[in-house]
């Protein structure tokens, strides 16, 4: 399952330089798929829409940092944990529910991502 970033988030950002992934944005800023990855073109999305790698999306939040779902892979096949909530001092990077995912399909995900 892709890693959350909760309400109790500091704004520290110790977090964002340490994701493989390029999943984590400061709060306000506009994120895409092609972000630190090799993907191009149009990727489709866990939710089944498609969208072009580059193309710049809202943000998932304005006030605190957050992570892309469709970005994010737990670290698997970079750490042996994710990266965010061993960094992160107040504990707020958590498993997020809504995204449950095996080890398979998260390297699977790491796999397009970084082809």
């Amino acid at each position: 399952m892709a890693i959350k970033i909760t309400d109790e988030c500091i704004n520290c950002g110790a977090c964002e330089p340490e994701c493989p992934n390029n999943a984590i944005y400061e709060g306000g800023v506009e994120w895409a798929l092609a972000d630190g990855t090799t993907v191009k073109g149009s990727y489709t999305l866990m939710n089944g829409s498609s969208l072009d790698a580059n193309q710049k999306n809202a943000p998932v939040s304005d006030d605190a940092y957050f992570i892309v779902s469709d970005k994010c892979t737990e670290c698997q096949g970079f750490h042996e944990e994710p990266q965010c909530a061993a960094v992160c001092p107040v504990d707020c990077c958590i498993p997020d529910e809504m995204y449950r995912e095996t080890v398979e399909a998260l390297l699977e995900k790491k796999a397009h991502l970084h082809a």
